[in-house]
């Protein structure tokens, strides 16, 4: 058994933490606990990842670490796809994905940097782009059914012995007394790090989105259209009986949990004109409307170490606003590679 690892949050960065450390210690997980609030399964308007459109996208900045932790995340996507992606129940599946620009297109740098590891990236022509675009992407990308993928990785923790207990905290610090033997804890808590005493960043605010989930089985293709006015997304959730995230917006420091019936009437007038031939009226049956709390922070997603006075560890890992599927892969490399960098652990 490894040394005791405590998780505090049950979200997709600390799901990929506990699965990152399992695998580490050969499989083996009895050495860890994850402490939260909500679980896979769960829903409320704080426990962001079940609400995710699950793909990967070019939603995250141009920043050499939002670049380090995209290329990561893909890359052991890949693996993880190879693994597990014939198991209906992991929720996983790759899917063709178009991405356009209204105007200002990404940055040389984000481009160059997805050439590195996207194999099949194709920059569209002026020839392919349709006459709203300036600019275009095309590639393969990694598509999830959101709630089933967290469960599944909650399940597999749980074969190989990881131990999940629902408690809020009310301090930090209890991740470390609830077994007085914790050596290190993950802080993993998204949107809670903002109130969380021992924590209370203040840089941590909600991203406000809201989808309108679809039955649309025809529909197994991405589409992605950024402009300074709008983001609209169609994202296919494999496995789940041909459900579709029809998406969406983005607005900073919102903290409405409730759908509004006008903003779900201009999610569907937007993306029929994205894809007009596979949304048109009679073809699909509205689900419900879904507003979400995206996790964020000023300056960036934080994933540091904290060397505390007793010789325990505390590692931050949390601000990943929209991309916690696509980056919290990397982002949970990133942060488990800092407990074992200096540590004996």
């Amino acid at each position: 058994m490894g040394a005791k690892i405590v998780i505090v949050g049950a979200g997709i960065i600390g799901l990929y933490t506990a699965f990152i450390l399992t695998r580490r210690n050969g499989g083996k997980g009895d050495h860890i606990t994850v402490l939260a609030q909500h679980f896979p399964g769960d829903q409320s308007i704080n426990y962001t990842s079940p609400w995710a459109g699950g793909n990967f996208s070019i939603i995250s900045g141009d920043d050499p670490k939002s670049l380090l932790m995209d290329k990561l995340s893909f890359q052991n996507l890949t693996d993880i796809f190879n693994e597990f992606g014939d198991n209906p129940a992991a929720g996983l599946a790759r899917l063709p994905t178009t991405e356009l620009w209204a105007e200002k297109p990404p940055s040389d740098r984000k481009v160059n940097s997805l050439k590195e590891y996207v194999p099949d990236l194709h920059i569209m022509s002026p020839e392919e782009l349709p006459s709203h675009a300036c600019f275009g992407l095309q590639y393969t990308t990694f598509n999830f059914f959101s709630p089933k993928f967290i469960g599944f990785l909650k399940d597999y923790l749980s074969d190989h012995g990881v131990t999940f207990v629902r408690r809020e905290l009310a301090h930090i610090d209890e991740a470390f007394t609830y077994d007085p033997s914790t050596e290190a804890v993950f802080n993993a808590t998204g949107i809670g790090a903002r109130n969380l005493p021992g924590v209370a960043d203040e840089k941590v605010y909600p991203t406000r989105g809201q989808i309108v989930v679809v039955r649309a089985p025809q529909i197994q293709q991405n589409a992605t259209y950024w402009s300074p006015s709008e983001n609209t997304y169609i994202i296919p959730r494999p496995h789940s009986g041909g459900l579709v995230v029809l998406g969406g917006y983005l607005q900073k420091n919102n903290w409405n949990g409730d759908t509004l019936n006008y903003e779900s009437v201009s999610i569907l007038e937007r993306t029929r004109r994205l894809l007009p031939d596979l949304l048109k009226p009679g073809t699909f049956e509205i689900i419900r409307d879904v507003a979400g709390l995206r996790p964020s922070r000023e300056g960036g997603v934080r994933i540091e170490r904290e060397d505390r006075a007793d010789g325990k560890i505390l590692i931050h890992n949390y601000g990943a606003g929209g991309t916690g599927y696509q980056a919290g892969y990397g982002m949970a490399l990133t942060a488990v590679n800092l407990l074992y960098k200096t540590s004996k652990l």
